[in-house]
């Protein structure tokens, strides 16, 4: 009985000092270190994008009802054309490095590629529509938030810890709730003609977004804003005008415009416009996955306009999902996200800290060592006297 008791002992001592550690890790808890400036400042920036979101959405909920104008080619030409002009013209009148001539010599296909991955992500989630109903959308959207994830951990090395995992549950909770709301309201809308066909697009297209948001965040942080808006700019007019040439000229022919028409158009290309070029502000001081994440109330801002313009019917449940996509994202981002290198870097650094923390302990070391040394040559002296007497 004696060793068992003596075993347990430990045991308890260990539970006891998790406890008191833990009591006072909650002690020293305070409000004002967590809900920072900059946690409030990301919030706000990305409840913004969510806002330019839902103004993209109404833009093109009055094309489609009200004029029935279907060519969503033409909407994305447009805000690539803007890009194209501003972003790509600004790179034309640099020098060096940074110049437009410079960037395609050496990076010319990666950025083909990630034009052709931006303009298919619009097209796939805007063709979905026509194939599945409005809350496979909903619901199959937010997939881009687990490949955001995976694909950062592995291209961007971001390292997350659990709370991370459990804001991004919080905010699919609440997703799920704003679906609930919207079958409860009678919203259930859309075609139902290939069900398996469309929630494959708004699939392929999630993943497309979370490649094309994961190549944002690399190029942001690590060569600049303007690079990228003006690469994707230029691939994106070029593959959007191709794309619209080959499917939707009749389309496109077929619009009858007017001066509403034409303010729709604009408004959608100044709100998709804002949105690219916003974005990677939002990008560059958190990371792609919580700007994701804060969008997730494009869809509910969305909805309480329609309140309004579309008369749609109200439920509590939006509120209540709204609170609940809030707490995730503020949940994501109390906690910062290392990467592999800012860890090493950092674990490199704390010698030189300690060091620079306390000075008199490196002085003693180093007298001590000044002591060895001369010490050891006095030692070596002396032997080498010894054997000079003997040999006389």
């Amino acid at each position: 009985m004696a060793p068992k008791e003596q075993e347990e002992g430990p045991k308890d001592l260990s539970c006891g000092s998790r406890r008191t550690g833990l009591m006072m890790k909650i002690k020293k808890f305070k409000a004002s270190e967590v809900f920072t400036w900059q946690l409030a400042k990301t919030l706000a920036m990305g409840q913004g994008l969510a806002g330019l979101v839902c103004g993209t959405a109404i833009t093109s909920q009055y094309l489609a009802s009200d004029f029935h104008v279907e060519a969503p080619m033409l909407q994305s030409f447009m805000n690539y054309a803007l890009l194209c002009a501003s972003y790509t013209t600004s790179l034309l009148c640099r020098a060096g490095d940074t110049n437009l001539l410079q960037i395609l010599r050496q990076r010319w296909w990666r950025y083909l590629l990630l034009g052709l991955v931006d303009v298919e992500a619009n097209y796939a989630v805007v063709k979905a529509y026509q194939y599945t109903t409005l809350t496979s959308i909903q619901l199959l959207d937010s997939f881009v938030i687990p490949v955001l994830i995976i694909l950062s951990w592995w291209i961007l090395k971001t390292r997350y810890r659990p709370v991370h995992y459990a804001a991004v549950c919080i905010c699919l909770l609440g997703v799920g709730a704003m679906v609930g709301a919207d079958l409860l309201a009678g919203r259930d809308q859309g075609s139902t003609s290939n069900l398996l066909l469309g929630d494959g697009l708004v699939l392929f297209s999630a993943s497309l977004y979370a490649v094309s948001n994961v190549c944002q965040e690399y190029t942001v942080k690590n060569l600049s804003r303007e690079e990228f808006l003006g690469m994707v700019g230029l691939f994106g007019t070029v593959i959007s005008a191709i794309q619209m040439v080959v499917l939707e000229r009749h389309e496109v022919a077929s619009v009858q415009w007017s001066w509403q028409v034409g303010l729709l158009f604009s408004g959608y290309a100044l709100c998709m416009y804002a949105l690219y070029s916003i974005m990677p502000l939002v990008v560059k001081v958190s990371s792609a996955a919580s700007v994701n994440l804060s969008m997730l109330t494009a869809d509910l801002f969305s909805l309480f306009c329609g309140i309004f313009l579309f008369q749609y019917n109200f439920s509590g449940l939006y509120l209540v999902s709204l609170a609940v996509i809030l707490i995730g994202f503020i949940t994501f981002n109390m906690v910062p996200t290392p990467t592999r290198q800012s860890e090493h870097a950092s674990s490199s650094s704390s010698g030189c800290n300690e060091a620079y923390d306390n000075p008199t302990a490196m002085y003693d070391e180093a007298t001590n060592q000044d002591v060895a040394v001369s010490i050891t040559t006095e030692d070596g002296e002396q032997e080498k006297g010894k054997k000079s007497s003997t040999k006389m």
